[in-house]
C-alpha cells in the first residue's frame, strides 16, 4: 500500500459518507430513529456507528484506546452527525499527512475492546476504516429502501473514480 492510494481511499470514504448523509437528511425525525431491526436499530444509529469507528481508530492512532463508542442519542439529527464528522475528518486527514509515505507502515499499538494488546500497520487500519464504512453504508441504503425513502447516489468506488476523473480532467 502506498501513501497516494491511502489518500485516495480516504477521499472515497468521505465522498461516500457525504452521499449517504445527503440521503439520510431527507428523512423525517421519526424515520431517522425508527427501529428497523438491523445490526444497529436505526439509520441514525448506523450512521453514528460509522462515525464512531472513525473516532475510535483515530484515537488509537493518537495513542488512546477507547473502551466505548459514541452514544447515538447525543446526535439528534443528520446535521449534528455531519458537523461532528466533518470536523473529525480533518483530524484523520492530518494524521495521514503527518505519517507521510514512510510512516504508513508503522505498527500502531492499542488495546482492543477486550483489553488485549493489539498492533497493526497504520495502512491496514485505515484500509479497514474504509472497508467497514462500505459495509455499513450498504446497510443504510437498505434501511432507506425499506422505508420507501430514496437511496443515496451511487457510493460505489467505481462511481467515485469516474466522477473524480471527470472533475480532474484538463
Amino acid at each position: 500500500m502506498d501513501f497516494h492510494t491511502l489518500q485516495t481511499l480516504l477521499d472515497y470514504h468521505y465522498w461516500a459518507r457525504d452521499r449517504v448523509l445527503d440521503a439520510a437528511e431527507r428523512l423525517t425525525p421519526e424515520q431517522l430513529t425508527r427501529d428497523l431491526g438491523n445490526s444497529f436499530p436505526s439509520v441514525r444509529d448506523t450512521l453514528v456507528h460509522l462515525f464512531s469507528a472513525d473516532w475510535v481508530w483515530c484515537a488509537r492512532w493518537e495513542g488512546e484506546s477507547p473502551q466505548d463508542v459514541l452514544d447515538p442519542t447525543t446526535f439528534p439529527d443528520v446535521a449534528s452527525i455531519r458537523a461532528a464528522w466533518k470536523e473529525h475528518e480533518q483530524k484523520v486527514r492530518g494524521i495521514l499527512a503527518q505519517l507521510g509515505e514512510n510512516g504508513i507502515t508503522r505498527a500502531i499499538e492499542y488495546r482492543g475492546w477486550n483489553g488485549q494488546a493489539q498492533a497493526q500497520p497504520f495502512w491496514q487500519m485505515l484500509q479497514h476504516v474504509v472497508n467497514h464504512g462500505s459495509y455499513h453504508r450498504g446497510q443504510v441504503t437498505t434501511l432507506l429502501r425499506q422505508m420507501g425513502a430514496a437511496p443515496p447516489k451511487s457510493v460505489d468506488l467505481m462511481a467515485f473514480y469516474r466522477e473524480r476523473s471527470v472533475t480532474t480532467a484538463h
